[in-house]
């Protein structure tokens, strides 16, 4: 419709073209070249897409929050949807972290699809992200041990070293395997490494290009599974999302849950793999944690996992234990 034709119209007509569009307010705290930023313009994309353009995002130049207030942000109306770490807020959420044990799968994509699956069915899950709309929980690929100093083949390797870890299980497990380590957002990493405040970090494969490590880092320890993980919630504001129409929240609805997280899962796997070129031309020594290595992790470790079951009944997750294994073997299942 031309604008000289709209000058015709009644008032009330025009403001009917110009309403009749829902427009998403979305915030990002890592650059817009991230995967996961990459992936929620996918998932906006695809919702523009399924509406006939009804429905858009409006994906701020610029984060409203720092990374640890991004889902207060989001509780609280400064912007529709965004996504964040659980563990960037400590103490703040436990049945997530079942998303973050050591050894759990070799594809961002096949644990985010299960981690949604899985925890979709227990409304424990959605509890306690409460006071927003959960669209999805997903998490990064396999974390690695990364360090500027010494090949890691065995836990006493670690000692001596000081770690940039995100939080949540990563830092039980860390303390566990009595690492040195400290709190701290992943973009912080640069200016921590290259100025030799950090000794090393613990990331997925893809975050050494992501935040410009790749030429810092000279060593990568990988473990089959990855020696922990990261949850993430994807979230919309839920006073935004209520006052959709019926029509619009079946359009949330339909690319939320599983759909989202194989969108954040399948990036991520994809910049994990050009990381691991990226480290090869870079000349990092990766070494695989061999039989005896993951034995003595595993052994240090398993006492997490116990400790969480008892956490998870506490805040009404009843067995909790076989929650867990249903989200081993699901995960499995989608790794076949």
């Amino acid at each position: 419709m031309k604008l000289k034709t709209l000058a015709f119209l009644p008032l009330a007509l025009i403001a009917g073209a110009v309403s009749a569009q829902t427009v998403l307010t979305v915030s990002t705290w890592l650059p817009p070249t991230h995967t996961a930023s990459k992936a929620q313009q996918e998932w906006c994309d695809l919702l523009a897409k399924n509406t006939a353009g009804k429905m858009k995002c409006n994906i701020l130049p610029r984060g409203v929050s720092p990374a640890p207030g991004t889902y207060d942000a989001v509780k609280n109306g400064l912007a529709d949807v965004s996504y964040t770490v659980h563990g960037y807020t400590p103490g703040r959420f436990v049945l997530t972290q079942m998303g973050e044990f050591p050894f759990l799968g070799n594809s961002a994509e096949s644990i985010s699809v299960a981690f949604s699956k899985v925890t979709s069915k227990y409304p424990q899950f959605e509890a306690e992200n409460a006071g927003v709309k959960v669209l999805a929980l997903f998490t990064h690929g396999p974390g690695i041990v990364f360090n500027t100093k010494r090949p890691i083949a065995k836990v006493a390797d670690l000692d001596g070293l000081k770690f940039r870890i995100g939080g949540g299980m990563v830092n039980e497990i860390s303390k566990t395997l009595g690492m040195n380590v400290t709190l701290k957002p992943a973009p912080d990493s640069y200016e921590l490494l290259s100025g030799g405040v950090m000794d090393g970090t613990l990331f997925p494969a893809e975050s050494t290009e992501s935040f410009r490590i790749d030429k810092i880092i000279k060593h990568a320890t990988t473990f089959p599974g990855g020696l922990y993980n990261t949850s993430f919630v994807f979230a919309m504001n839920q006073a935004k999302y209520d006052k959709l129409t019926a029509e619009e929240k079946k359009a949330i609805d339909a690319i939320s849950g599983e759909t989202a997280a194989r969108i954040f899962g399948r990036g991520w796997d994809k910049v994990d793999t050009r990381a691991f070129a990226l480290m090869q031309a870079n000349g990092v020594q990766v070494t695989k944690a061999d039989a005896k290595f993951v034995a003595e992790v595993k052994s240090k470790t398993s006492a997490l996992e116990a400790k969480w079951v008892k956490d998870a009944e506490a805040k009404g997750l009843k067995n909790a234990d076989k929650v867990l294994a249903e989200f081993r073997a699901e995960i499995a299942k989608q790794e076949k």
